[in-house]
């Protein structure tokens, strides 16, 4: 049984370490695509709501003040 021990050998490190690395690299690259995705998305919708506001304020400055005349 004794002679049985030598020949279970783990698997060598180096490639394990290898595909690992491999496996880390392309995760943190699809991390970095969806967070610059979620990110551009984040800037379209905060364009199109300030530009939203934007028009707001220009129609509420153009609205006649009923506030000013009770205050005059």
């Amino acid at each position: 049984m004794s002679k049985d021990l030598p020949h279970i050998l783990p698997s060598p490190q180096p490639q394990v370490e290898e595909s690992f690395a491999a496996y880390q690299i392309s995760h943190q690259f699809y991390q970095e695509v969806k967070t610059r995705s979620e990110y551009q998305e984040y800037c379209g919708w905060y364009n199109t709501l300030a530009e939203r506001h934007r028009q707001e304020l220009k129609r509420m400055r153009g609205e006649l003040n009923f506030y000013a005349i009770f205050r005059r």
